[in-house]
């Protein structure tokens, strides 16, 4: 029951979110829209910041435990940004509020998580050195978090997704060639 009640704040939450910014959500306005007293809220959340750290923490979990069957980074990003994809308005609104940081963390987390996982797909039986591995990862991360950002900041309005697939076309073949540069150089 727990559980769901807590799920129930946090839909709540980002159905307000998709209306409003975050800084004009108030703790009244997401325990009126889901049908619970405050007391209720306060037992799951200390406040509006831990709501959203924890469903942004929730959602990297998602995406995590979800990753391990795709083919490139490109559907693996794609799959990962859907939540941003799904409720843009939610994320810009939480990405022009005092909670950037979270959001950026968030984007973090999942490309970092993205990059990791395939790198180390695409390099099977590449003896590639770890900290080159490294580099790889720390560079499509910041591209895929700065086209992200980039997005967020021109107000959303076009399909990211086209863009990280073109990057896809652009870098056809590099990770692994890199990869296999690193383990020549060794």
């Amino acid at each position: 029951m727990q559980q769901l009640t807590k799920k129930a704040i946090m839909e709540a939450f980002i159905k307000l979110l998709n209306v409003r910014s975050l800084d004009k959500i108030k703790v009244k306005d997401i325990v009126e829209e889901c049908g619970i007293n405050r007391n209720t809220f306060y037992y799951h959340f200390e406040d509006i910041p831990s709501l959203v750290e924890d469903l942004l923490r929730l959602e990297t979990e998602k995406v995590l435990l979800a990753e391990d069957d795709l083919e490139n980074w490109e559907e693996a990003f794609i799959r990962a940004a859907n939540f941003a994809l799904e409720n843009r308005k939610a994320v810009f609104h939480m990405y022009n509020s005092s909670s950037r940081d979270m959001v950026r963390r968030y984007l973090n987390a999942v490309a970092q998580d993205v990059m990791a996982r395939y790198i180390e797909r695409a390099g099977a039986g590449i003896s590639a050195q770890e900290e080159d591995k490294e580099l790889i990862i720390r560079v499509y991360r910041r591209t895929l978090v700065g086209m992200i950002e980039d997005w967020m900041e021109a107000g959303m309005g076009y399909d990211p997704e086209e863009l990280i697939r073109r990057l896809g076309v652009l870098f056809a073949g590099n990770i692994r060639a890199s990869l296999q540069r690193s383990a020549d150089s060794a």
